[in-house]
C-alpha cells in the first residue's frame, strides 16, 4: 500500500503540475491570442484609414479633373463664340451697302490726313465707285484688297493698312477684355 501512496502522489503531483501547466499554457495562449487580435485590430483600423485617404485624394483628384475639364470646354465654347462673332462682324463690314462703305471710306481717309496728305486709294475690285468725290489722289482697284482701303503716298514710302479686317483685328485685340465682359459676364 505504501506503493500505492507514493504513486498516488506521483500521479496527483503530476496532475496537478499538468494542470499548472495546462492552466499557464492556456493563459499564455489566450494573452496571445489578445495580442494577435489587437495588432489585427490594428492593422485593420491603420488599412481602413489608409483605404480612406486613397479613396479621398482619388475623389480630389477626380474632381479637379472634372473642373478643369469643364473649364476647357467652356474656355474652347468662349472662344469659339468669340471668333463667330468676329467673323459676323467681319462680314457685316464688307457686306454693308455703298452709302455705308462710302462713309466708311471717308472716314478713313480723313483720318489719314494726319499722316498722308493726299493719299492713293487702293481698293477692292468693283468698289472704286465707293470712292468718288473724297480727297485721294488716285483710286486703284486692286484684288488683294479683300475689303476696305490701303491708302499709300504718292511717293510709295507710306502705306496704310485700312482693310475692314485689319482695322477689325486691332480693335478686337485693343478690346478683347470688354468683349469678353460684355457677352459672357
Amino acid at each position: 500500500m505504501a506503493l500505492d501512496i507514493v504513486v498516488k502522489d506521483i500521479v496527483e503531483a503530476a496532475e496537478a503540475q499538468a494542470a499548472a501547466i495546462r492552466k499557464d499554457g492556456e493563459a499564455e495562449a489566450a494573452k496571445l491570442l489578445s495580442q494577435a487580435e489587437a495588432a489585427v485590430s490594428e492593422m485593420k483600423e491603420k488599412e481602413e484609414n489608409r483605404l480612406e485617404d486613397v479613396v479621398g485624394r482619388l475623389t480630389r483628384q477626380e474632381l479637379s479633373s472634372a473642373e478643369l475639364e469643364s473649364k476647357k470646354v467652356v474656355l474652347a465654347k468662349k472662344k469659339e463664340i468669340l471668333d463667330r462673332s468676329f467673323d459676323e462682324t467681319l462680314a457685316d463690314l464688307e457686306s454693308a451697302d455703298a452709302k455705308t462703305k462710302k462713309k466708311y471710306y471717308g472716314m478713313m481717309v480723313a483720318a489719314a490726313k494726319g499722316v498722308i496728305d493726299d493719299p492713293k486709294a487702293y481698293c477692292p475690285p468693283s468698289e472704286g465707285k465707293n470712292l468718288k468725290g473724297l480727297e485721294v489722289s488716285e483710286v486703284i482697284e486692286d484684288p488683294s484688297v479683300v475689303s476696305g482701303l490701303i491708302l499709300e503716298s504718292v511717293d510709295g514710302l507710306v502705306r496704310l493698312d485700312m482693310q475692314f479686317r485689319t482695322l477689325l483685328s486691332a480693335v478686337w485685340e485693343r478690346e478683347i477684355k470688354s468683349l469678353s465682359d460684355i457677352l459672357f459676364g
